[in-house]
């Protein structure tokens, strides 16, 4: 037997989550049971999709159950197996993070090959969080070259592989984000072509406006609101937005007042499709084909902010609203 510790929401958030929703609980792990492999988990993510799991609505995903520890992507290696795809020393992926230790049959794990890409990356910018930012702008918003692209939240997890691949790509690409320690990254960092303080600026529109005088072809919304009005607003006809996320909208109690120029998406015929990444699940041989071809050739970084011990999961994920973290949010266990 084994003691671990883990993260359980105990209430649902109304808002803002506050820490009086969860729990921190140390469990006993007992040995796996036929067919089970034991995992201790060494690195775990947060993002702002989580928020959406902890009420009652129904989503592509069940909320989190009461009680119970929550989940979510990490990596871990594996420590006792009754399987023969695994054995101890063995790098897995999984869904069950907000843990240190745990018994899961094997069809819940993915082996991950650390000899070329760091172990955390399978939570970064080659995991989860880059498919979606490769199939956003890939597939859904069609990327093309010579296209302006504009992405917000560009600091953040999802962000920041979006503005690498369409740099990468060889396309413009000006970012959105809070503070001046985000839009330095943007600047100096991923090297993007306009970079906009959205704190800073009384309108976001205008402010794009300046930014992109040619107009935008795609967009890639992590953010909603003012943000997607902005894009619209200066949308040249026929653009393409992927919209993956509405992040000012996660914690708000009433309904979102913009964007107030829907009718633009009919005069300018412009394309605005929703997806979910884990409906793009046949992308993923290519995808880390392509990523770590990218990253052996220098041309995509690990942007990541660590948090240490699973006492600290949760101010990881508070992180994320607060607007003091730069790329993904990880935990090292």
């Amino acid at each position: 037997m084994s003691l671990s510790r883990e993260i359980r929401l105990v209430s649902r958030p109304v808002g803002a989550p506050v820490r009086e929703n969860f729990e921190l609980a140390t469990v006993t792990v007992p040995p796996p049971g036929p067919g089970e492999v034991q995992v201790r988990n060494r690195w775990m993510a947060v993002d702002p999709a989580m928020r959406g799991r902890m009420g009652e609505t129904k989503s592509y995903v069940a909320p989190f159950a009461l009680g119970a520890p929550m989940e979510g992507p990490a990596t871990g290696v594996v420590e006792q197996s009754n399987h023969p795809d695994f054995a101890p020393g063995d790098v897995v992926w999984s869904r069950l993070g907000w843990r240190e230790l745990f018994n899961a049959p094997a069809d819940a794990l993915k082996k991950r090959d650390c000899s070329v890409l760091p172990e955390q990356a399978y939570l970064g910018f080659a995991g989860m969080t880059g498919l979606t930012a490769y199939t956003g702008l890939l597939h859904i918003a069609d990327m093309r070259a010579g296209d302006t692209v504009f992405v917000s939240a560009a600091s953040g997890g999802v962000g920041s592989v979006v503005c690498q691949i369409a740099k990468l790509k060889g396309n413009r690409v000006i970012g959105a984000a809070g503070g001046a320690l985000k839009t330095a990254f943007l600047r100096d960092t991923l090297k993007l072509d306009g970079v906009i303080d959205y704190k800073a600026e009384p309108s976001l529109t205008k402010a794009l406006a300046r930014e992109a005088k040619a107009g935008i072809d795609v967009y890639f919304d992590n953010v909603g609101g003012d943000h997607l009005q902005a894009a619209i607003a200066i949308a040249n006809p026929g653009g393409r937005f992927a919209l993956c996320g509405m992040i000012s909208q996660y914690n708000a109690t009433e309904p979102s007042a913009a964007p107030r120029n829907l009718t633009q998406v009919v005069v300018k015929g412009l394309r605005l499709q929703g997806f979910i990444v884990l409906n793009y699940l046949h992308l993923e041989e290519q995808f880390l084909r392509d990523v770590t071809q990218w990253y052996q050739a220098g041309l995509i970084q690990a942007a990541e902010t660590v948090h240490d011990g699973i006492d600290h999961a949760l101010d990881a994920f508070f992180s994320l609203f607060g607007g003091d973290n730069l790329g993904r949010v990880l935990v090292r266990i």
